[in-house]
């Protein structure tokens, strides 16, 4: 019986001392795997130290050159509108002014041609021929007068040398008195505003 008592102390001994060894040996094998992860961890970040610095100075550089765009991007916008408002308001005061400078010219033109109408007024009430022709004779000569204030001017026609932009021919006569393409006649006077024409003067030429 103490026999039988011993051995089995001494395999519960043995059962023990194997456990020991087995745990020890799997703590060594872990050691050494996260001792040979750590080296290479090592080995990594030595050999790719120069690549991962070069990496992120480049990102930062194209960061620092995408934040540098963008803001010029937003200033270009800006900019695009502001030069966009200022165009539509100038198109606006332009537009404003010219209708400004059209109904100044209409007004202008409308005042010169008023007295005209009166001296129509009072000759269309007149019932003396004498003192009638007198105020068509008055009449004329102030809406001649109108015309002048307005820059209008008669085109010089009786006696003068054809001029096909001032003169329109409808007729041609042989007339050894008068120059080759001298004016003999004028059927309609012809009018201008300093070198544009408003009216043709009308005449006959001489061959």
């Amino acid at each position: 019986m103490a026999d039988q008592e011993k051995e089995t102390m001494n395999m519960a001994e043995e059962a023990e001392k194997t456990a020991d060894a087995e745990k020890k040996t799997g703590e060594a094998a872990a050691d050494a795997a996260e001792t040979n992860d750590s080296g290479e961890e090592e080995k990594l970040s030595h050999g790719d130290k120069k690549k991962v610095k070069k990496l992120e100075a480049r990102v930062a550089e194209l960061e620092k050159k995408l934040a540098a765009a963008e803001a010029q991007k937003k200033a270009d916008d800006d900019k695009y509108l502001r030069m966009l408002a200022e165009y539509d308001n100038f198109r606006r005061r332009a537009a404003k002014e010219k209708d400004g400078v059209y109904a100044d010219a209409y007004s202008d033109a409308i005042g010169a041609l008023l007295p005209v109408l009166d001296n129509l007024d009072r000759a269309v009430g007149c019932k003396d021929p004498e003192a009638l022709a007198g105020g068509l004779a008055l009449t004329l000569k102030s809406f001649n007068e109108a015309l002048g204030k307005l820059g209008v001017e008669e085109i010089k026609a009786d006696g003068e040398t054809f001029d096909p932009n001032l003169h329109n021919a409808v007729m041609h006569v042989d007339d050894e008195s008068a120059g080759d393409g001298q004016v003999v006649e004028v059927f309609q006077k012809g009018y201008k505003k300093g070198d544009k024409v408003i009216r043709h003067a009308v005449v006959k030429v001489a061959n």
